[in-house]
């Protein structure tokens, strides 16, 4: 639940997010990207090294050391299952990530005119709706993972990043919808 806390900051988030998608940066470069002061981008990048989110990188020394990330990805336990100090904890943190990818996705509408054609086309804007069993909503979410996977040593590795490639987003949400009565023929609910 600590670590948990820790990362459900908003700019720990955006610092983990910046490491993540651009490699190895300085509490500087961090600064510059996410427009805080270096200062407390060093703060916070000591905050998630103490809840081992990112460590140093090879190659620097006092403020020009550079940070890292220790993995890609994060996941997390929440629901009935787990502690409430854990479900609590994870809470936060999902709604500070739901709060980005809103953010960025208002960032994407709002300057979309700017972009080529091409990616405005190619960018997924959909929703979906369907009765699934858990056994089925599970596995579309490690179907989804798994075309995802083959893209993602592209973030450690900018050499093999193809020419014309962009940075992109991706968040998908799947889940139960609220149970709601069933309306009969004459638009009465069944009890």
């Amino acid at each position: 639940p600590l670590a948990m806390r820790a990362l459900a900051h908003p700019l720990r988030l955006r610092l983990l997010e910046e490491l993540t998608l651009r490699g190895p940066l300085t509490a500087t470069q961090c600064a510059d990207l996410v427009g805080e002061s270096p200062s407390s981008c060093s703060f916070h990048l000591r905050s998630l090294a103490k809840y081992g989110f990112v460590e140093e990188a090879e190659g620097g020394t006092g403020r020009q050391r550079p940070w890292r990330t220790v993995a890609l990805g994060n996941r997390w336990q929440t629901g009935p299952g787990v502690s409430p100090a854990v479900r609590t904890a994870g809470a936060a943190l999902a709604a500070q990530v739901r709060r980005r990818d809103r953010e960025l996705l208002d960032e994407h509408a709002a300057r979309e005119t700017e972009l080529p054609q091409e990616w405005v086309d190619a960018s997924i804007h959909s929703n979906f709706g369907s009765w699934l069993t858990v056994e089925e909503l599970a596995g579309l979410g490690e179907a989804l993972t798994e075309l995802w996977r083959p893209y993602l040593e592209r973030l450690r590795d900018p050499q093999s990043r193809p020419p014309g490639s962009r940075l992109v987003h991706m968040f998908a949400h799947a889940f139960p919808r609220p149970e709601r009565p069933a309306a009969t023929e004459d638009g009465d609910h069944d009890a």
